[in-house]
């Protein structure tokens, strides 16, 4: 199972990061556990600059943006 972290404080720009992580895992066929990760000590731990973060185990992929759908699709399949 493959583990998707979102990095940020809760805003509604992670809220939107986590709905098309999960519709891109969703749409690919592909379980994953997704986890929310706000403790900013935590979050300063991926040596980002900022939020929203996407992290597909254990690498980050994206940060300070929403990617699209069809990006974190690939994100997904490469990390298969």
């Amino acid at each position: 199972m493959m583990t998707i972290k979102i990095l940020g404080s809760g805003c509604a720009n992670c809220k939107k990061l986590e709905a098309v992580a999960r519709a891109a895992a969703e749409a690919a066929g592909i379980q994953a556990e997704y986890i929310k990760v706000t403790n900013q000590g935590d979050i300063l731990a991926y040596d980002i600059l900022s939020t929203p973060a996407l992290v597909i185990n254990e690498k980050v992929v994206s940060a300070g943006k929403i990617p699209t759908q069809a990006d974190v699709t690939q994100w997904l399949a490469a990390a298969q």
